[in-house]
């Protein structure tokens, strides 16, 4: 076995959800803006020599052979015909259901984490192909450029934004992604907008009414952090997120937290830690 390699696994937020239609598969069309947070979960990989690859931290409720990143490990084996392995190691921070993109931030990492330990040679553009199988977000992870998204997310064009420090509450609630895009109140016929629509302030969430209606607790959240900078939700929820000009401004918002809540402080990022990770190799 080589040593022990640890990548990040950084958090995403949508700066906005459009839902524009929906395709003959059910799936929804959506126009989106990703952006990288510099917080996020931490994977640690050791190669084998045997070709196993195994989980070796618990994840609550989660089986091994269903955990996004064993599938990930496995999808590369198959795509590259290695005879390595791995042991994986996820040091868990992004809630589940959160809509920060954790389980499939943890799927990217893996695949190019592998991909350059393993010595696959396959460029982001199938890692991000193999991603897509696991979850419509994965490509966004492996490209790791802040980016506008179409199609089922994964038709991405990387984006120059402001880097602002995000203050990101976390309420205690997993919010099922299939619940919400089931939901019947849900807008799924949005006039589709340009990026520099977007640019100009237009945009919304529209997964964030009906996610309110359904968990009171994100409502709150909306309502405590709307009264400090315009407070947003990110994909189908829990999390809400509102921009600060000044880490210092974002910490202070923070410290008036209600302790029955958890959040964080985290500068946005255009371009993911886990590509300046990358560049180090």
């Amino acid at each position: 076995m080589n040593h022990p390699t640890s990548w990040p696994a950084p958090a995403k937020l949508n700066l906005f959800l459009h839902i524009t239609g929906r395709r003959a598969d059910g799936y929804h069309l959506l126009q989106s803006v990703f952006q990288f947070l510099d917080y996020g979960d931490e994977i640690t990989i050791t190669v084998r020599r045997d070709g196993e690859i195994h989980r070796t931290s618990e994840l609550s409720g989660v089986r091994p052979e269903q955990d996004l990143v064993v599938r990930a490990a496995r999808l590369l084996q198959q795509y590259s015909h290695t005879s390595l392995g791995a042991d994986i190691h996820v040091r868990k921070v992004l809630p589940m259901g959160g809509g920060l993109g954790g389980g499939s931030s943890d799927a990217a990492t893996v695949l190019v984490a592998l991909n350059q330990q393993w010595q696959c040679g396959l460029s982001l553009d199938a890692l991000a192909e193999i991603g897509l199988q696991l979850g419509a977000d994965v490509p966004v992870f492996v490209h790791g450029h802040a980016a506008w998204a179409e199609g089922v997310g994964e038709i991405l064009v990387p984006v120059e934004l402001p880097e602002p420090w995000f203050l990101v509450i976390t309420p205690p609630v997993e919010v099922s992604t299939a619940e919400i895009f089931s939901d019947p109140r849900l807008t799924r016929e949005c006039q589709a907008i340009k990026i520099r629509d977007f640019l100009a302030g237009e945009g919304e969430n529209v997964c964030q009414p009906v996610a309110a209606s359904h968990y009171p607790e994100i409502a709150q959240a909306l309502t405590w952090l709307g009264q400090f900078a315009k407070a947003k939700m990110t994909g189908t929820g829990s999390c809400i997120f509102a921009a600060f000009d000044t880490e210092a401004q974002a910490q202070q918002v923070y410290q008036q937290l209600p302790e029955q809540w958890n959040g964080f402080v985290a500068r946005a990022n255009n371009r993911s830690a886990l590509h300046r990770r990358l560049a180090e190799f």
